[in-house]
């Protein structure tokens, strides 16, 4: 470790430890990158996104608090559910009264369980896709959550609630004569391909479930917008850089403090994730037609060539800005993005000064690029150093 990387990190150490967190001062820090080193990254990510307040000595007393928060939507959203089905239709007396699979009441506890089985497919089959060139996501927590695995519990857990919704989906088809054929429970099993992952042991879960849990819980909490494809690789990185910290005592909690981490960004970036709002000021239409207004500010020659290519910007500036570029680049490089992302408190303006940073930074090839080789430029982006693409983005803000 350089000896400027070591006095770095006792600036940060100095900037977080005082009784009363100076904003202005760590976004300051924090804009050149954040030291994963002693968990500083995980705890100025949670100062940066609004979730800890800023006097030290509440810090205890309010996470303890969202925890219990976190531990009863846990209890409310997945536990009663679970318990519900597992003791719903024992007697025929259940069924046939207020509640039965059939029921198209609105407010039936089958209807809501069906829904919510809708979102959760979508979420399940996402999330096993997360960062798949890495093990990390597929591996066991050392924090399982006992509160849903307890093994004293009955009722289901999301991953087998999944399994059996798909297996009940696919094992029962119909034949041309209108025969139903069930396949055989072995047949069955590899429908679910469960042999892309790694099984665990009973009473561990991977990663990837946690994940999965935290944007359950998000969806139900949040109906208007409920989830939409592209959230898992928001939650993503910050489920992994909370889930890594070194220190025990908060990395214990990574699922809670991800959540309400997660739901501030959320609400800071949802209109991009509602199509009604789409071409709203506030929605993604707008803030694609940004990246294109401020590239003719600052490259009008690059601008006209795109233009006359007619390469429009939701091309490619579609996933650049709802997914903050998490798919563009590796893992540790969407971090360290992240860390001038949030620590700029306008930090959805400086993402379009990113995105006109990489369409800068690759001017001569798509001056010299057709439409074909250009459109291949933009959606598998050719320069990985980030540090490059954040001081461009830098300049090009200092110049405004």
């Amino acid at each position: 470790m350089s000896s400027s990387y070591r006095s770095r990190i006792q600036e940060f150490n100095a900037a977080l430890s005082e009784e009363k967190i100076n904003l202005k001062a760590l976004r300051e820090l924090c804009f050149s990158g954040i030291p994963f080193e002693g968990g500083i990254r995980a705890l100025c990510w949670k100062i940066l996104l609004n979730y800890l307040p800023l006097e030290r000595a509440l810090w205890d007393s309010f996470l303890k608090k969202q925890r219990e928060v976190y531990a009863q939507f846990l209890k409310e959203m997945i536990i009663q559910p679970g318990i519900a089905k597992a003791n719903l239709g024992l007697s025929r007396e259940d069924v046939t009264l207020e509640d039965h699979p059939l029921n198209p009441n609105p407010d039936s506890r089958w209807n809501n369980y069906f829904k919510d089985n809708e979102v959760l497919l979508q979420i399940d089959k996402d999330v096993r896709r997360l960062y798949p060139d890495m093990a990390f996501f597929q591996r066991a927590t050392d924090y399982p959550c006992m509160l849903i695995l307890d093994p004293q519990n009955e009722y289901e857990t999301l991953r087998r609630r999944v399994e059996q919704t798909t297996l009940k989906a696919q094992t029962v088809n119909r034949n041309r004569s209108g025969v139903t054929n069930v396949s055989s429970p072995g047949k069955a099993q590899n429908l679910y391909p469960c042999n892309e992952f790694e099984v665990l042991p009973p009473g561990s879960e991977a990663h990837w479930e946690v994940v999965e849990r935290i944007l359950f819980v998000y969806a139900k909490l949040n109906p208007g917008i409920a989830y939409v494809q592209g959230m898992n690789e928001i939650v993503g990185p910050i489920y992994y850089t909370f889930a890594t910290d070194p220190n025990s005592q908060w990395k214990e909690h990574a699922e809670a403090d991800t959540f309400f981490c997660f739901t501030n960004l959320m609400s800071e970036n949802r209109d991009n994730f509602i199509k009604s709002l789409d071409d709203s000021q506030c929605g993604i239409t707008y803030k694609m037609e940004s990246v294109y207004s401020t590239l003719k500010e600052k490259d009008v020659e690059l601008y006209l060539k795109l233009q006359e290519q007619n390469i429009k910007p939701q091309y490619f500036t579609f996933r650049w800005l709802t997914l903050l570029l998490s798919q563009e680049f590796l893992l540790p490089d969407v971090i360290r993005i992240w860390d001038t992302l949030f620590s700029d408190k306008d930090r959805f303006d400086f993402l379009i000064l990113v995105c006109c940073a990489m369409l800068i930074l690759i001017r001569d090839q798509l001056l010299a690029g057709d439409f074909t080789v250009n459109m291949r430029l933009l959606q598998d982006y050719p320069i990985s150093d980030v540090h490059t693409i954040l001081q461009k983005a830098k300049e090009l803000q200092d110049e405004s």
